[in-house]
């Protein structure tokens, strides 16, 4: 069965982007599709799934951005939209819809439980813990692990004691088992289209020692995998606990997947579905986590959304490519700075 492509997410603006704060209740309706050739509701809009394209009667692009000066790694806030230059394959688009964290989040986090060394040790466990219970109410979080499979441990919830348990409910790590990348990233992003918040800004944060990795076999391929992660509009970030043996580990995987692509092996890489999606692949020791999640979050808190209908309104299925930067003023104002953002989509198909 075809499934649909596209790298957004297509919901009431006002809820986007509201002008008012809203309280956000602890339950709320998700959308849940069963991925047939049957209409979905959002909000108020419905959205037809056939033949490999999402049907919407607003041709609205979505994605959100994160500024950071490049000499310190600080956020930039304040920007205005004004301040942002966008283009879709060269040609310049107008910014019509605009905030700074307003949203909710919807955090996955996705945990490696495979390979010679453990990832989420006692350090890392209570980093997680502490940053994911400074995240604001309406921010929900679910917890995954994966090796050769992937277990669901604790679904989407907004209470942090049900996520506090949960990561002591984290299977036991497996020297024996695989990085099953394809297989977690698809789970993952399969799971957030299910259940993720429908307003609010979806993120998969991946702890892990390996970064890249063959496909494993019977699963789906990396290729689908990427495409579920842009299909749920989720930014990818990686938290890598550094250690002189997990570099070894890491550097064995790296040079022989490399090796792998050039032969055209099936190969799924954390940093480049952090590039692609705006992300960021953070590391550092393992005693040293807590600072580096904490930042992690707070970048994830400080992004902006933003908004724009194409000028190119085809429905044509073709993949059209981002490009987002600052205005010089702003570079000259703040310094030279990085911004991370998705880098295309997926046009619908007519």
């Amino acid at each position: 069965m075809k499934r649909f492509t596209l790298a957004l997410l297509v919901i009431p603006l006002a809820l986007l982007f509201p002008t008012t704060p809203t309280v956000e209740p602890q339950s709320r309706p998700r959308v849940v599709s069963p991925r047939a050739d049957t209409p979905a509701r959002v909000g108020d809009e419905e959205v037809v799934k056939s033949d490999d394209v999402v049907k919407t009667d607003v041709d609205l692009v979505v994605f959100d951005a994160t500024v950071l000066q490049k000499k310190t790694g600080r956020v930039v806030g304040g920007l205005k939209k004004e301040d942002f230059v966008l283009t879709e394959d060269g040609v310049p688009q107008q910014i019509t819809h605009f905030s700074q964290n307003s949203l909710p989040l919807s955090v996955l986090l996705l945990i490696d439980r495979g390979g010679c060394l453990d990832p989420f040790g006692e350090n890392v466990r209570h980093a997680a813990r502490e940053a994911l219970a400074r995240l604001k109410p309406s921010d929900e979080v679910a917890v995954m692990a994966y090796h050769d499979s992937v277990d669901l441990v604790q679904e989407f919830t907004r209470d942090r004691a049900e996520v506090s348990d949960a990561l002591d409910r984290v299977p036991g790590h497996d020297e024996e088992a695989n990085h099953c990348l394809n297989r977690a990233f698809y789970d993952a992003a399969h799971y957030m289209i299910r259940a993720g918040n429908p307003v609010g800004r979806r993120v998969i944060i991946v702890i892990t020692g390996v970064t890249s990795n063959f496909d494993c076999d019977g699963g789906p391929s990396g290729a689908e995998a990427k495409r579920e992660v842009f299909e749920s509009g989720s930014v990818v970030c990686g938290l890598i606990p550094r250690t002189g043996e997990q570099k070894v580990e890491n550097g064995v995987m790296h040079a022989a997947t490399g090796v792998g692509r050039i032969f055209k092996a099936p190969v799924l890489s954390v940093n480049n579905l952090a590039d692609e999606t705006g992300g960021e692949v953070l590391d550092d020791k393992p005693e040293n986590l807590d600072r580096t999640f904490d930042t992690l979050v707070e970048h994830l808190r400080s992004r902006y959304s933003m908004g724009f209908v194409p000028t190119n309104r085809k429905h044509d299925g073709t993949v059209r490519k981002l490009r987002l930067k600052v205005s010089p003023a702003v570079e000259k104002a703040e310094g030279k700075l990085a911004v991370k953002s998705r880098q295309s989509y997926i046009a619908p198909r007519s």
